[in-house]
Formats: structure tokens, C-alpha cells, sequence
């Protein structure tokens, strides 16, 4: 049976993100010859819906408003109601992001539907889709289905696979005015700070390289920083190196940081406490540097190797020079 699919497009600082494009392709799949609809939503985002169509767009709403230049829940689900009052969708898909998070069930309880966050896979369509979601910190995997009325879903990035080639659709655009109301503005960001990055973003990083205690020091990442650098990838951190104050809690991965699913996750020096396993122990490919042959962390590595960081990791960073080269 044909069923409408709306997804709320993820979009950080101007630019969408790829979990976005992952949604399209998976509505594309499930929607079974129903509509594929993406919501825009923001200030100065225009000029994010072409490419849409092809990427498995029928129709795009975009709301772009000067009041939806920061992420506020009541102005955020005003806008996103007025493109699902449009769409009339049987599904609705949102990146499980601080936005994806916050919105998602606030969208379920007014439109009295299902719910299921966190999403890592998909299977069947139409009446009979079930998702797949992690369950004990990971450690465990549930399949779900929403056996009747609408149901909202939120995706882990970098998990369901992106459309290869194009739809080839017609991206329609329709432009939705929406009336902010006082009570839509009960919040309002005044100003965000945010600390200067120019890496890649950890969240969707294809290869992630991760320093743990054993970084001993904030310089001890720089031979990681080094081999990231080399590879394309983001560096990342276990609590206990964000802890000791070796670098900033945003690039914390774990339970209480952020869940990652890179193709590689190199560990630097990382024990492997089940704290940051749930973070990252879906990584396609482990490689796990320790100088304890006895760190939990190899457990669960694909590849391991017993030494000292700071002897591996620059030769590690010589070879795949060498290798790129």
C-alpha cells in the first residue's frame, strides 16, 4: 500500500547534512509509489532545495523565516505542522539530532502518532516496515512496527544507506507563509557561541580517530590530530580524556557523548569501558592501539594492536602517506 513519507531536512550551519539525503533514499524505498516530501526550515535556506528532486524529492516545502534562524520548539513545530497538514503523511522521518530529538515528540503528541527514535535500519514497506534500534546502551537490538496510524522515526546518521544515482524527480517547491504568534516565540536564542572547528563533523565522519587517558596529556592528541589530518577524519575523545581535561567534551563519543557509525574507528589509548562502547561499538571496522593486551577495547576490535600510541600512531601516519601516495 502507497504511503506518503515527509522528512524534516537536517541543516547545520546553512548546509544540509548527509543524514538528510540518507532519509530520502530510505522514504523512496518505503513510500512503495507514494509522495516523498522534504520540509525546509530555517532562515536563508533557499538555496538548499535545489538538488532536492534528484536526490528523491517530490515536493519541498520551504519555510524560510527570520524567526526560524535558531532551532525554538513552539516556532519549529508551527512551521513543520503547516508542511505536514500539506503532505498528509503516513510516515514521518527526522535526523536523530538535537533537533530530531526535541521535535520529534512533540510532533507525535500532537498528531497522536507512533514513535521510534534512534533508528539503524529499515526493512519491508508499505503496512509491514519494521526498524531496527539499539536497546542497553547498545548492547542489544530491537525490531519495531507501528501497526496502526501514523508513525515518526528518527534516524542515526551515517547508518541507512544514500540513493545511488539519481531520482530524477521534479523537487516541486512550494514556499509556505507561516503567521508567528506571540505564543510561537515564547523562546527565543539570543545568541549561540560556538567554538571555532573546521574538521570534520564527528557526527558523520566516514573514519573517526579517538584518544581515550592514555593521550596522558592535551598534546598527546596531536599525533592523533596528525593521522586524521592525513586521513580525512574527525578526532574524537573518550570521557575519561575529556574528563582529565585533554580536550573538549564535544568531541566526547559515548552514552553520555555522541553515538557514532563511522566505516573506521581507530581507538588511541582507549580501555574500552562499556560507557563509550555504546558510542561507537557499530562502527563498521574497530582498530584498537593499546598498550594493555588485556583492554576490554580489543574485544571488540576488528584489529588490535599492543603498544604504546605514541611509537604506532606516527608510523601509522608515515604508512598511509605513503599508501595515499
Amino acid at each position: 500500500m502507497a504511503k506518503n513519507v515527509l522528512i524534516l531536512a537536517d541543516i547545520r550551519r546553512q548546509k544540509l547534512r548527509n543524514v538528510t539525503f540518507e532519509m530520502l533514499a530510505a522514504a523512496n524505498t518505503v513510500a512503495e509509489g507514494g509522495t516523498v516530501s522534504v520540509a525546509v526550515l530555517g532562515s536563508g535556506v533557499e538555496s538548499l532545495v535545489g538538488g532536492l528532486g534528484d536526490a528523491g524529492a517530490d515536493t519541498v516545502y520551504l519555510v524560510d523565516a527570520p524567526e526560524l534562524a535558531n532551532y525554538t520548539p513552539n516556532a519549529y513545530k508551527k512551521a513543520f505542522m503547516e508542511a505536514v497538514r500539506d503532505a498528509n503523511p503516513d510516515i514521518i522521518f527526522m535526523a536523530h539530532s538535537a533537533v530530531g530529538k526535541d521535535l520529534a515528540p512533540v510532533i507525535a503528541t500532537r498528531l497522536g502518532a507512533g514513535q521510534v527514535s534512534d533508528i539503524v535500519a529499515l526493512e519491508g514497506s508499505g503496512d509491514n516496515l519494521t526498524f531496527t534500534r539499539p536497546i542497553y546502551a547498545g548492547k542489544a537490538f530491537t525490531k519495531v512496527q507501528v501497526t496502526e496510524g501514523k508513525v515518526i522515526a528518527t534516524v542515526r546518521p551515517n547508518n541507512l544507506p544514500p540513493a545511488e544515482g539519481s531520482f530524477g524527480k521534479a523537487g516541486t517547491v512550494k514556499n509556505l507563509a507561516v503567521s508567528f504568534e506571540a505564543q510561537d516565540l515564547s523562546t527565543m536564542v539570543k545568541e549561540i557561541i560556538q567554538k571555532a572547528s573546521t574538521g570534520v563533523d564527528l557526527s558523520e565522519a566516514k573514519i573517526i580517530v579517538s584518544g581515550g587517558r592514555g593521550v596522558k596529556s592535551a598534546d598527546g592528541f596531536k599525533p592523533l590530530q596528525e593521522l586524521a589530518d592525513v586521513l580525512g577524519a574527525a578526532v574524537g575523545a573518550s570521557r575519561g580524556a575529556c574528563d582529565a581535561g585533554y580536550c573538549d567534551y564535544a568531541l566526547q563519543i559515548g552514552q553520555t557523548g555522541k553515538v557514532v557509525t563511522p566505516d573506521l574507528y581507530i581507538a588511541c589509548g582507549i580501555s574500552g569501558a562499556i560507557q563509550h562502547l555504546a558510542g561507537m561499538s557499530n562502527s563498521k571496522v574497530i582498530v584498537a592501539i593499546n598498550k594493555d593486551p588485556e583492554a576490554p577495547i580489543f574485544q571488540i576490535a576488528d584489529y588490535g594492536i599492543v603498544g604504546d600510541l605514541f611509537e604506532v600512531v606516527p608510523m601509522l601516519t608515515v604508512e598511509v602517506k605513503k599508501a595515499l601516495a
